[in-house]
């Protein structure tokens, strides 16, 4: 075991092992909100937006999100680097928490109201505006997410934080789904499918600003009195290629790079899924207003269900196993609807029928997926320590930020794939539902479908090489702990 600086071994000292206050739970999950929003908008409607609605190209508008994600997730780790090495009397990320929501809510009103008459310059509108939302959200959720390893250093505990974070960024992603289905985004004379009624995204993206702004606010405030208070150690001023240096040291550790790579597929699928969705829904499944209007609901009960079943189920089975046997079954969950669309044997779509075998295959696959994600994003604090023991130095933010980089990545990836899918489906731009050719979208979902099947295997077979379990976390606790005393 490498030395350990007792400076830093010191820190953990201040960290509680054992279980922490709701309370603290409940505000620290709520700064997540602001990452739901923006994950909802990005990976559910800004494509059909910017392709349907303003009409540029699909392949187009996938590229430019994801060169936004891929630019944002290089910054990440400097985001993680810095706000490890921040050093206030409020502690290393409430600063970060209260300076980046505002500039956040600007940015985010101005990606949904793209000026008029600038022709290709869209292109280069959209990115740049994807580009400032997508860093504002990483100065708010890095900082806030590398909290947990602060906040306790208990195997399952850790788990049972995240689930809170999941929950509430579900459920504000969600609650600005319901509110674009139900709200914002209606048919009226002009425009029967709501989706493609331009007119309500500008209220949909001053809605999204307000709640983002106000969520990250209250849960700085509500951890203010817990975690305000000067790091144990002042950092060391460094170079900028030691920085680098810090930066890989970190993120090449031997567990970090079997999660990192394992994450980076199951978030290719997610990028893909989400992307993709709309165009399923409305083209293939051929939901109803009705339908997209209890659809989040849906997903809400679902996330529901995985915040009860995740801590229990890794409790008793490890976190690796269950990212494993929860991503394969809810892979096979979600593609059974289409094997059967495809088959011939599925009822008519747009049916009742139709929509509620989609509802009940979704449910089950996205409440096993979503404890597939709340245990992946687990794991990745159990390397704090493992790190620690290596290097004599937390690196909780570069690891945070380490995961919100791979997620950028595979998720920019699988946009990307969705609009080369789209089309090379030979799926026209503003098309009209009902009007599409059947071999049009059995190649959509053939495509589809393959892919994802392709991705969760791949997931399953990597994370299974992951080497940090409840024993080997809980001795390195132990080892930290003792060097505090030697």
């Amino acid at each position: 075991m490498a030395d350990t600086d007792p400076a830093n071994a010191a820190a953990i000292a201040g960290l509680h092992g054992g279980r922490v206050p709701l309370h603290i739970k409940l505000f620290h999950g709520l700064g997540s909100a602001a990452y739901g929003i923006k994950e909802n908008g990005f990976s559910t409607f800004l494509l059909l937006f910017y392709n349907q609605v303003i009409g540029l190209d699909a392949w187009m508008v996938s590229l430019a999100l994801a060169l936004a994600m891929v630019i944002d997730g290089f910054v990440d780790p400097l985001i993680g680097h810095y706000s490890d090495r921040t050093y206030t009397r409020w502690g290393k990320r409430l600063p970060w928490l209260y300076i980046a929501p505002i500039p956040l809510a600007i940015a985010w009103m101005l990606l949904w109201m793209p000026p008029s008459g600038l022709g290709d310059a869209t292109l280069f509108y959209l990115l740049a505006t994807a580009v400032m939302v997508r860093i504002l959200v990483s100065a708010c959720e890095v900082p806030s997410a590398a909290l947990i390893p602060e906040l306790s250093t208990d195997y399952d505990e850790r788990t049972a934080i995240l689930r809170f974070r999941y929950l509430f960024a579900w459920i504000a992603g969600l609650g600005m789904l319901y509110l674009a289905y139900d709200v914002f985004l209606v048919p009226d004379a002009d425009h029967p499918v709501g989706q493609l009624n331009a007119a309500g995204y500008w209220n949909y993206g001053l809605c999204g600003a307000i709640i983002m702004a106000a969520m990250v606010l209250i849960s700085a405030m509500g951890q203010h009195r817990r975690v305000a208070h000067l790091p144990a150690v002042r950092p060391a001023k460094i170079s900028a290629a030691n920085a680098f240096s810090e930066i890989r040291e970190s993120l090449t550790h031997p567990a970090a790079i079997i999660l990192l790579c394992g994450a980076f597929f199951m978030f290719i699928s997610q990028g893909v899924t989400f992307a993709i969705s709309n165009y399923l829904y409305i083209f293939v499944w051929k939901f109803s207003q009705g339908a997209f209007a209890l659809y989040p609901l849906l997903l809400l009960l679902s996330v529901v269900g995985s915040f009860f079943l995740v801590t229990p189920l890794t409790r008793r089975f490890g976190k690796p196993p269950v990212v494993i046997v929860s991503g394969l079954i809810g892979m096979a969950f979600w593609i059974t609807p289409f094997i059967f669309n495809l088959a011939g044997i599925w009822p008519t779509p747009g049916s009742f029928q139709s929509t509620a075998l989609v509802f009940a295959f979704a449910f089950c696959s996205n409440t096993l997926s979503v404890m597939a994600m709340i245990t992946g994003q687990s794991m990745v604090t159990d390397i704090v320590e493992a790190s620690q023991i290596e290097t004599g130095r937390r690196a909780e933010g570069v690891f945070s930020a380490g995961w919100f980089f791979t997620q950028k990545c595979g998720v920019g990836a699988g946009i990307l794939i969705s609009g080369l899918i789209i089309s090379l489906s030979g799926l026209s731009n503003k098309a009209a539902p009902g009007s599409i050719a059947r071999g049009v979208l059995e190649n959509l979902m053939l495509s589809y479908i393959s892919i994802i099947a392709l991705l969760a295997i791949t997931t399953a077979f990597i994370i299974r090489r992951f080497p940090i379990n409840r024993t080997d976390h809980e001795d390195r606790i132990r080892k930290l702990g003792a060097a505090t005393t030697d």
